[in-house]
């Protein structure tokens, strides 16, 4: 992918994110601009490798002198590795939420009943 049309989709997701965390905390969001631009620049890139591994099969023939060995390609290897990094990337900044509260459930009774019977 040509480095301006990257740039363009990683700034793009760079603003989705920036929108979706407009209400964290000022204090938070300080912290959260460079995982922000870390995510977006994954994204892009998981995207892309995706595009790779589409195209050309997960498998890659490796030429070893006199013969061939079949290998997972290196865009596989990359995207597995780049997807647990993007996940935790990810975690880290949802963690920077508040949390919510359950919902409590009102006890009707029908629990009880059924575990007192005889």
């Amino acid at each position: 992918m040509a480095t301006k049309k990257k740039d363009r989709l990683i700034k793009k997701e760079i603003k989705r994110l920036t929108d979706l965390f407009k209400d964290l905390e000022e204090n938070k969001k300080s912290a959260v601009e460079g995982l922000i631009q870390e995510a977006a620049f994954m994204r892009v890139t998981l995207s892309e490798l995706k595009e790779d591994i589409n195209t050309n099969g997960p498998i890659d023939e490796m030429e070893q002198g006199e013969y061939s060995i079949l290998r997972a390609s290196p865009s596989v290897t990359t995207y597995n590795t780049m997807i647990q990094r993007y996940t935790t990337v990810m975690k880290e900044i949802l963690n920077l939420f508040p949390k919510k509260d359950a919902p409590t459930v009102e006890d009707d009774g029908f629990e009880s009943f059924v575990t007192n019977r005889d």
